[in-house]
């Protein structure tokens, strides 16, 4: 593997050598625990986001996109790496791809563009906060922001329970001007470096965006535009869970996240769907910024803009907040490509992954493409967004545990065997588990195909929001403590 690295780097400053510098440029958008409630989505039909809406219009959005785990470090590592957490072993919050013998040498894609001779520079959260290590930043980008850590008001404003509650699990108003919000700093970073990028050379400039994570805080204004008294709920099926199988609560066992049934006893569902709706047009604001400072650049006709989010997350459905599963509230995320050779107007419900994106950068820009990577170049669905694609979205949770997603199903097979299935043209809340109706045994069969055939343990050093499963005991343990699992899902 280092062998292939090393000789794939040297063919890539080659490469970058060898033409003239009209290489596209690229605008790296990231965005921070977002699910489908963005307008152009319509995963919540009073969210504004003018701006995401805006850039979707000018190329291509894809409905039926995808992360390739439900939780940030890895997902982030599959995306920038161009693998799979299942064949990586990348599963929890560490450790980072620096610090795994396989992703050590492992050419990234932001340090393929630095190395082709490109301006790069990051601001705020593309890689996990931690995982890349000062003496690593180098290859990455030429240029790292400072961290912008979110400011925090001198007492909790939600009412949760708990002296131990986790400190991101807050929302409310605060603080009171944008301007000293880091998603307000983030984009003038990235707006900087757009206005100080050498016009004798190509750029990747990347900007992460760190809300609606939690905590969900934004400015008066920004919940001004969603009045209480009118504000839409998502929908939630009181007996969601009861076709579950038992081993779908243990991706999600014990967590700081707390379940609706604490935030309908404590008052707080309706604050936080508001904040987070809040926080998501204030995000969407920022990102208009950065946007139009391209556009009076004068470099947008040659620059390729790609937004993503890192997963979803939950504000009540499946009777949870968060992350962690491996339904669409998790899995789905918004994914648009726009610029040159790309098709202004389309929506895309082909199935595609955030792994996805490193191959299409590479052939946008006329990059040589990779052979390790394991995601699939979207182009030919930018130009036509009909055109047909033979491979579903994948996501894993820890090991053993994936979904199956294509247009018209998604399969999940956990690490013990037990199954669900869901008819999405039909059951698009995923309320009805089929998985056990024989007559569907044919179907689950067709899925299971694309299972990953690599299924590789937590790497050495994992931690946070890891599960694992011991088969010839039938034992699931959760950070290292047995479940027992005739247990209630906890409730923080």
């Amino acid at each position: 593997m280092k062998f292939l690295s090393c000789t794939l780097l040297f063919f890539f400053i080659l490469h970058a050598s060898s033409i003239a510098d009209t290489r596209k440029n690229i605008l790296f958008i990231a965005i921070d625990d977002q699910n489908d409630w963005i307008g152009c989505l319509g995963g919540h039909p009073q969210v504004k986001t003018p701006n995401i809406d805006a850039l979707a219009k000018r190329g291509t959005l894809f409905t039926n996109a995808h992360c390739q785990a439900p939780l940030c470090n890895p997902s982030r590592s599959s995306l920038l790496t161009g693998l799979r957490p299942s064949s990586t072993g990348i599963y929890g919050l560490a450790p980072g791809i620096r610090e795994v013998v396989q992703t050590k040498q492992h050419i990234t894609l932001p340090q393929t563009f630095t190395s082709a001779g490109y301006f790069t520079s990051t601001s705020g959260k593309i890689y996990h906060d931690g995982s890349m290590r000062g003496g690593d930043q180098k290859a990455e980008f030429n240029e790292w922001s400072k961290p912008s850590p979110m400011p925090k008001p001198k007492q909790p404003i939600a009412k949760l329970p708990g002296p131990d509650r986790h400190p991101a699990m807050d929302w409310g108003v605060f603080p009171d001007k944008d301007e000293t919000t880091p998603d307000w700093n983030i984009a003038k970073t990235a707006i900087s470096a757009i206005e100080r990028a050498p016009v004798e050379k190509p750029f990747f400039i990347a900007a992460g965006f760190r809300l609606p994570h939690v905590p969900c805080f934004a400015p008066q204004a920004w919940f001004d535009l969603y009045p209480d008294a009118g504000m839409l709920m998502p929908p939630v099926k009181e007996d969601d869970r009861d076709d579950l199988p038992k081993f779908a609560d243990f991706l999600h066992w014990k967590l700081p996240e707390p379940r609706l049934s604490t935030l309908r006893a404590m008052n707080e569902w309706r604050p936080l769907v508001r904040a987070y709706l809040a926080s998501i047009s204030l995000m969407d604001a920022q990102v208009g910024r950065v946007v139009a400072a391209l556009d009076q650049s004068g470099r947008a006709g040659n620059t390729i803009v790609v937004l993503w989010s890192d997963h979803g997350w939950h504000l009540g459905e499946k009777l949870i907040t968060g992350k962690n599963t491996l339904w669409n509230e998790s899995t789905r995320v918004p994914l648009v490509f726009a610029g040159p050779e790309i098709k202004a107007g389309q929506l895309c419900n082909r199935p595609a992954e955030l792994l996805d994106i490193f191959p299409t950068l590479l052939e946008l820009t006329g990059m040589p493409a990779r052979p390790d990577l394991e995601g699939h170049s979207l182009v030919p669905q930018l130009k036509d967004a009909k055109a047909a694609r033979e491979w579903p979205a994948i996501t894993t949770h820890n090991q053993g545990n994936h979904t199956i997603r294509t247009e018209d199903w998604r399969y999940i097979r956990y690490a013990d065997g037990s199954e669900e299935l869901y008819d999405e043209k039909a059951d698009f809340n995923e309320w009805t588990n089929l998985a056990k109706d024989p007559k569907f045994a044919a179907r689950k069969a067709e899925l299971a195909k694309w299972l990953p055939k690599v299924d590789k343990a937590p790497v050495p050093g994992s931690k946070s929001r890891i599960l694992t499963y011991e088969p010839t005991t039938g034992e699931a343990i959760w950070e290292e403590v047995k479940i027992d699992k005739t247990a209630k899902l906890p409730e923080p």
